[in-house]
């Protein structure tokens, strides 16, 4: 008989992304599918976040309790309906508290898969609120056991989301499944500004990422040397005021402090040790210098460039003369076009004046034409011969 192999699997609970592991037969269990699990409150509906393993790759020291079953339809709907209802209870929940005026600010509200027991988790400013008289109250109009938990800020950020400075989802509600505790020697260990509310998060405490890299530098910190440690430079002595790690630069400053040199954490290590050699940085012959071929243009010679300037092309020199050559046939150039375009215009202006004029003696020779033929109408033709008139 071929023996059952065993796997273990990672779930989490609605409302919360924090891997809980449990034991389970079934290998073809695929992320987000629903599962119904064993807990303190009753049957809980779970869904997978950690595909199945090999159980005997489970390292922890925590005892894995099964998977109960599949989640069925049946299972599947009392969840849904279990969520409108946990909206029911979290709407009277606020009417109590607005009555009662009590400083809780309601989180969420969650139904175990039986709908037996109600779960409404808050947050306060204060350490603790008397809320038996809100229990008496809410309790006759919620189906189930009613339980109302405190929850941290942090916890409240990580069911609730948003960005932080960065401009990237909260690490809480992303990866981190657990809160490390930040405190302010880790902002004096990065040598950071002290102003709390810009490096705290939206859960108004100082920001985890504030964790991730505090041993990097308590690490590198261990190659300066400490703030306020004597330096010698060219007689005058110098302090350390201050370093950054990451470009591994040193800042010195007098005691008057009004003289400032930033220098490499080696040179400032072989200062500290006498050891340090100022390196001269050896200036080339012709390095800002241009050469001198004694070119003379139009009798005078250029003093700043010595006749010559430098090609913006090549790199090479032309002489000045040749450039004012250059300058001047292309400015005759254009005047000449100039003349011509005035000249083309003029020719223009001359014929069509010739043609106007012509046109105007033509319609004057039709007048007088007409004029002629119009008198000659009216004229009275001679007699003929013969006639008894």
């Amino acid at each position: 008989m071929e023996e059952t192999k065993l796997y273990y699997v990672g779930l989490h609970y609605q409302g919360s992304d924090k891997p809980y592991y449990f034991s389970t037969t079934i290998a073809t269990l695929a992320l987000g599918d629903m599962v119904v699990v064993d807990t303190p409150n009753g049957e809980e509906a779970a869904f997978v976040c950690i595909l199945p393993r090999s159980v005997a790759t489970y390292s922890s020291n925590l005892a894995l309790k099964p998977i109960l079953r599949m989640a069925s339809k049946s299972d599947k709907n009392n969840f849904e309906y279990n969520k409108q209802q946990a909206l029911r209870a979290l709407d009277i929940t606020r009417e109590g508290i607005k009555q009662l005026n009590l400083p809780m600010d309601l989180i969420g509200a969650v139904y175990n898969l039986e709908g037996s027991k109600v779960t409404i988790t808050y947050t306060t400013p204060e350490k603790r609120v008397d809320f038996r008289e809100l229990l008496h109250i809410i309790t006759r109009q919620i189906d189930g056991r009613v339980e109302l938990r405190q929850i941290a800020a942090r916890d409240k950020a990580k069911m609730i989301g948003g960005l932080g400075s960065c401009g990237l989802p909260l690490c809480c509600s992303t990866f981190l499944s657990a809160f490390e505790g930040i405190s302010i020697s880790k902002v004096k260990n990065q040598m950071l500004s002290i102003n709390i509310p810009k490096l705290s998060g939206q859960c108004g405490r100082l920001m985890c990422c504030l964790a991730y890299e505090d041993d990097t530098y308590t690490i590198e910190k261990k190659d300066f040397p400490r703030i306020g440690t004597a330096v010698k430079l060219d007689g005058i002595e110098y302090k350390v005021d201050s370093f950054n790690i990451i470009s591994r630069t040193v800042r010195l400053a007098t005691a008057a402090k009004d003289d400032y040199k930033t220098y490499p954490l080696d040179d400032v290590k072989a200062m500290i040790n006498g050891t340090y050699k100022k390196v001269e940085s050896a200036k080339k012959e012709n390095e800002f210098s241009l050469p001198d071929f004694n070119i003379v243009a139009s009798g005078v010679k250029d003093a700043s460039y010595g006749g010559m300037h430098p090609s913006s092309n090549k790199g090479n020199f032309r002489d000045i003369a040749k450039r004012d050559g250059q300058s001047n046939n292309r400015r005759d150039n254009r005047d000449n076009r100039d003349n011509r375009r005035g000249k083309g215009q003029s020719r223009a202006q001359n014929g069509s004046n010739q043609q106007a004029s012509q046109q105007s003696n033509q319609q004057q020779g039709g007048n007088r034409n007409r004029h002629r033929h119009h008198h000659g109408h009216h004229q009275r033709s001679p007699k003929p011969s013969g006639s008894n008139e």
